[in-house]
């Protein structure tokens, strides 16, 4: 079964870059550019990850996964926060939030690839 994950985030290389990696290891993907927009493509599809940024307009990551956290029916959507907010308060903000696994940009992008292998409960290849 394909995958599907969303890339929240505001930034167009990251989008594209992301978006790439994760089609080349074959999920299905796709793209919200704020927080608005992520909360309304996780209701419709459902996504089984979603890959975070913080730093976005309309919504801000933290508010996101708050919503969904609130949201029984997306219960089971992972939440990979991904974002260039480090400090060890905005890790244990996201994570208190819900999220279920938190890395920051810069990031590599084979350490990436293992840690969605890993939240989908997959093996990495």
């Amino acid at each position: 079964m394909t995958h599907k994950i969303l890339i929240a985030d505001d930034e167009p290389n990251i989008v594209i870059s992301l978006e790439y990696l994760l089609q080349r290891e074959g999920y299905a993907v796709l793209v919200a550019r704020d927080g608005q927009e992520a909360l309304d493509t996780i209701a419709r599809e459902q996504p089984a990850l979603v890959l975070l940024d913080v730093m976005m307009p309309h919504k801000t990551g933290f508010e996101v996964c708050q919503a969904v956290r609130a949201d029984e029916a997306l219960q089971g959507t992972k939440i990979l926060m991904l974002t260039a907010k480090g400090r060890e308060t905005d890790v244990a903000k996201g994570m208190a939030l819900g999220a279920n696994a938190y890395m920051t940009k810069p990031f590599s992008t084979r350490e990436l690839v293992q840690k969605v292998a890993e939240l989908l409960g997959e093996t990495p290849a």
